[in-house]
Order: C-alpha cells, then sequence, then structure tokens
C-alpha cells in the first residue's frame, strides 16, 4: 500500500539535515574541548605535572576530533584537498591551524617552555574559533548560521577546556581561588552566550523544530551545566574541605553539558532552512500577501505573528 502523499506545506518545511552525523559532531566535541583545554594550560599557568598533561590531552582530542572528520569524508585519501582553500573555507583554516599546533604543542610538551606553552594555547584558540566559524558558515541551517552560535560555540569550547583543566588540577594537587574564580567566570560567560543564543533565534524566527528542541534542554543545562557546577566550585573558593572533588566534578558537568549541547545543536536542532516567499503573489489587481514560510515560528511582531 501506497504512503498518503505529502502536502505541499509538509514538502517545504524545513527538514533535519542528515549530511552531518555524529563523526562531525565529535569533531566539534572533541576538537573544541582540545582547543579549549591547550588555551587554558596556557593562562593558568599550572605546575608541570598539569601542565604536560594538559597539552597532551588537549593534543589528543583535537587528534580524535580530526579523525572523526577524515572517516566521516566520502574519499578519505583525498584529504590533503582540505589544504587548498585556505582563501575561502574554514575547514581549512583549522587543518592549517592543527598543524602548526601540533608543532608547537609537541615542542612546548617536550620543553615547557612558557613561550611555546603559550603559543600553543594561542593556536588553540585559533583553532576553536575556526571550528565555530566553520558551523556558522552553513548558511542553509538557520541554528548554525545565526551570528550568536559563533560566541555560543567558542564559549562552550573555552568552558569544556576550563573543565577538563579543572579535573586535571584537582587530580595532581590542591585546587586554589584563581582555579575556582575561572571556573565560575567561564560558567558565567557560556550560560549569557546560551541565552543571548536562544534569543536571538526566537527573535529573528526559526524553524519551529530547531527551537522546540533548544528550548527543551534550556533548563537543564541551566541546571546541571551552570548552576550546579558553580556551586561546587564555591569550596575551592572559600577553601574548605572536599575542594578537589567538587572541583573534580564541576569540571566533569562542565564538559559533559557543553559536549550534549554541540551535540544536540549539530544532530537534533539543525534544521534546514525550507522554502520561503518574500510575499505571497496575488491574481489581477490589490496587495500582495504576507510572506511566507512553512515551518518556521512567527516573529513577534510581524504581519503573520
Amino acid at each position: 500500500m501506497k504512503p498518503p502523499p505529502k502536502k505541499s506545506a509538509d514538502l517545504a518545511s524545513p527538514r533535519l539535515q542528515r549530511n552531518w552525523d555524529w563523526r562531525a559532531a565529535g569533531n566539534f566535541m572533541a576538537g573544541g574541548a582540545g582547543g579549549g583545554l591547550l588555551l587554558g594550560a596556557a593562562i593558568a599557568g599550572a605546575g608541570a605535572n598539569a601542565t604536560r598533561a594538559a597539552l597532551l590531552l588537549g593534543m589528543a582530542l583535537i587528534a580524535a576530533g580530526l579523525t572523526c572528520v577524515w572517516f566521516e569524508i566520502g574519499r578519505p585519501w583525498r584529504a590533503a584537498n582540505v589544504y587548498r582553500h585556505i582563501a575561502t573555507s574554514w575547514m581549512t583554516r583549522e587543518a592549517v591551524v592543527a598543524l602548526l599546533l601540533f608543532a608547537s604543542g609537541a615542542w612546548a610538551l617536550y620543553s615547557l617552555a612558557a613561550p611555546f606553552v603559550a603559543l600553543a594555547g594561542g593556536l588553540g584558540l585559533v583553532f576553536l574559533y575556526s571550528q565555530a566559524r566553520m558551523l556558522a558558515a552553513n548558511k542553509g541551517i538557520p541554528a548554525w548560521r545565526h551570528p550568536r552560535c559563533v560566541a555560543l560555540m567558542a564559549s562552550a569550547s573555552v568552558a569544556e577546556g576550563a573543565g577538563l583543566l579543572a579535573c586535571i588540577a584537582a587530580a595532581v594537587g590542591p585546587v586554589g581561588l584563581w582555579s575556582s574564580i575561572g571556573v565560575i567566570a567561564v560558567i558565567a560567560v557560556r550560560a549569557v552566550c546560551w541565552k543571548r543564543y536562544l534569543g536571538g533565534l526566537t527573535a529573528a524566527g526559526a524553524p519551529e523544530g530547531s527551537l522546540r528542541v533548544l528550548a527543551g534542554i534550556d533548563r537543564r543545562f541551566l541546571l546541571l551545566g551552570h548552576a550546579l557546577p558553580a556551586l561546587l566550585a564555591i569550596p575551592a573558593l572559600v577553601g574548605t574541605a572536599g575542594a578537589r572533588l567538587s572541583m573534580f566534578v564541576a569540571g566533569l558537568l562542565l564538559l559533559a553539558s557543553g559536549w550534549t549541547v554541540k551535540y544536540i545543536l549539530i544532530r537534533r536542532a539543525a534544521f534546514t532552512q525550507g522554502a520561503a516567499l518574500p510575499h505571497l503573489p496575488v491574481r489581477g489587481r490589490g496587495p500582495a500577501g504576507a510572506a511566507a514560510k512553512p515551518g518556521w515560528s512567527a516573529v513577534p511582531g510581524s504581519r503573520n505573528a
């Protein structure tokens, strides 16, 4: 028995993208956290053991993310072609930065020289920024192309790196005042970027599917990814007992919540543009009708709200 034919509005409505799967999400998750960890290692100025662990783990995560992308492409043995479009492609820039990052990171790991640790951290920041711009360059996905998506992705990667650094610091020695302040600061920045992103999508109008998925995780993300880690960082702030354990758990929550949001943004909230009419046509005389975007939320204050 044949399925019933779809209505024209259903055919024109946004659909969930299927081109980028879990391997693409894995690159943004692992690579972003790795870049954020390298940046955190350069800023924190931790001891030799913590710095070496952060450098090694940061580069391993970036390598794992790039490996996910390598397995995703249809012809992996042509991966070198990615370096041919540096003037136009953020994916190319990500790949070029990765080469420089691995070179400087390897020497920093060997020597622990402050200039090379700082260089690796700076390249980690450029790497995660390139990832954020690469996602925003996909103009066919409204949830990705919004200008505030760049700040959200970058702040998420920095927070994930800070969470990993907090775990490393708590594992190798006592955590201090500045570790707690740093964790609370990145939590606050990511929370602001998240709310601004959601507010921007709602104000500009977006596919209903994207808004429904993102709104569904809003409360849990703020509670488990921001409020709870901030509370767990307080013992280190005031120097009470159990500070190392609470900071370790706070770091894990920062990492897990950031990875969850990235995965959902790429795999579950990435609805396509769909068909859109700037105005409804009219036969004969008379004014044209309002604009139409099937499957989109109405913009508050617009004619079709």
